[in-house]
């Protein structure tokens, strides 16, 4: 029998580890103990060391809200730490199907389905609705669980330029007996702007195809009652059949979702390899998730605070002549063009005490690397201040080519 890697294969891995490393586009891990217990969004890492974080998702502050581990804590008392099972076989618990009812209320949707993650959430849906012989079209920076899941269900994969509804457009209307369905997220992770989802809508309606909307990044942020960005453009159930959400970021959570028509997620649930044949989301984590969802709609002035700190960091911003994109949500890119010049400005604000990660190609295109700023309620005024000018500091040195 032979080794499962000969010396061989081994050496070209390191060689490719080494050409990574020498583009400055190998990637590292922090490793966090916990929170400071005295100080708003600062990071414990593993050896003690503290770090303001301006990299998280958690964008209202309620991944260590005590109300979420105090329902995380009663429920694995009297349901255990893990499901033990399936959803179909005897993994699915109380806790599931109190938590998919109250976010198919709150999406104003006829039913969700709770996954694992927003990956297998977004697999399950594109090989459930499109397959041999079709065309799936998806917007250009759409989100690479999006891209696998079109690759995965066998259709042809067309990208349209990004947020260019025209474009996906004359996609469809070339083919229009093959488009099974148009994808998008609702808010772009990296770029952090919005997709021009009323255009899009116009357009499956118009071709008799699904849209698939993924907002992990807008429910719980963006729409007057957190409702995403749905409820941001006034788009219904009709109009925007297919919603994917995650409970990992503005919820502070664990898991994902699929929310739309009875019929849709009663076929998924009966057809989607990614629900079937996984352990089910143990239940403790559906109880956080509860927890989270009932906050985010009593507690609206987290999302105010929220976006009250998206227009100061802006505005300090711009005076400061920060290179920043387009975006009003609380995901705010710094764009430095290069790795290595954005691998330094990250390492300067961790010297600084300030945690904001560099992304680097291929998450985002070549000569497009940025810091990816996001912001959360959980910050203060003070703390948004002192990025701003270490970022002004750091972003100089480099442009003026000094160490």
């Amino acid at each position: 029998m032979q080794p499962l890697a000969s010396k061989r294969g081994v050496a070209a891995l390191g060689a490719a580890l080494a050409r990574l490393e020498a583009a400055h586009l190998r990637r590292e891990r922090l490793t966090v103990e916990g929170f400071a217990a005295d100080a708003r969004r600062v990071l414990r890492l593993a050896g003690g060391r503290e770090l303001v974080d301006f990299s998280s998702n958690d964008y209202l502050g309620l991944a260590r809200h005590p109300a979420l581990a105090a329902a995380m804590g009663a429920c694995a008392a009297r349901a255990g730490a893990g499901s033990g099972a399936s959803h179909l076989i005897t993994g699915h618990g109380t806790e599931h199907a109190r938590l998919e009812e109250e976010l198919a209320a709150f999406t104003q949707r006829g039913r969700a389905l709770l996954f694992s993650t927003g990956y297998m959430a977004n697999l399950a849906v594109m090989t459930a609705l499109a397959g041999r012989g079709q065309q799936v079209l998806l917007d250009r920076l759409s989100h690479a669980s999006l891209l696998d899941g079109a690759r995965l269900c066998g259709a042809q994969l067309r990208r349209y330029p990004h947020a260019d509804a025209a474009a996906a457009e004359r996609l469809a209307a070339a083919a229009p007996a093959r488009t099974a369905l148009i994808g998008s997220d609702g808010v772009f992770s990296m770029d952090g702007d919005l997709a021009p989802l009323p255009q899009l809508a116009r357009v499956a309606t118009a071709q008799g195809c699904w849209l698939v909307v993924d907002d992990a990044h807008g429910l719980g942020v963006i729409g007057a009652s957190g409702r995403g960005t749905l409820e941001h453009f006034g788009l219904d159930e009709a109009q925007v059949p297919v919603l994917i959400g995650t409970l990992g970021k503005a919820f502070g959570s664990f898991g994902a979702f699929v929310a739309g028509p009875a019929e849709l997620i009663e076929f998924l649930m009966q057809t989607a390899r990614s629900y079937i044949y996984t352990t089910a989301l143990p239940q403790p984590v559906a109880a956080a998730s509860r927890a989270a969802l009932a906050l985010l709609q009593q507690e609206g002035w987290r999302r105010e605070r929220l976006h009250a700190h998206v227009r100061r960091f802006r505005e300090l911003a711009q005076a400061a002549g920060l290179p920043l994109m387009h975006s009003a949500t609380p995901i705010q890119p710094v764009l430095l063009g290069g790795a290595a010049e954005a691998l330094q400005v990250q390492r300067e604000l961790r010297a600084a005490g300030l945690c904001v990660m560099a992304i680097r190609p291929p998450t985002v295109p070549a000569g497009r690397a940025r810091l990816r700023v996001t912001l959360s309620a959980e910050h203060t005024g003070e703390q948004i201040e002192e990025l701003v000018a270490r970022l002004a500091r750091a972003c100089a040195r480099v442009r003026s080519g000094g160490a």
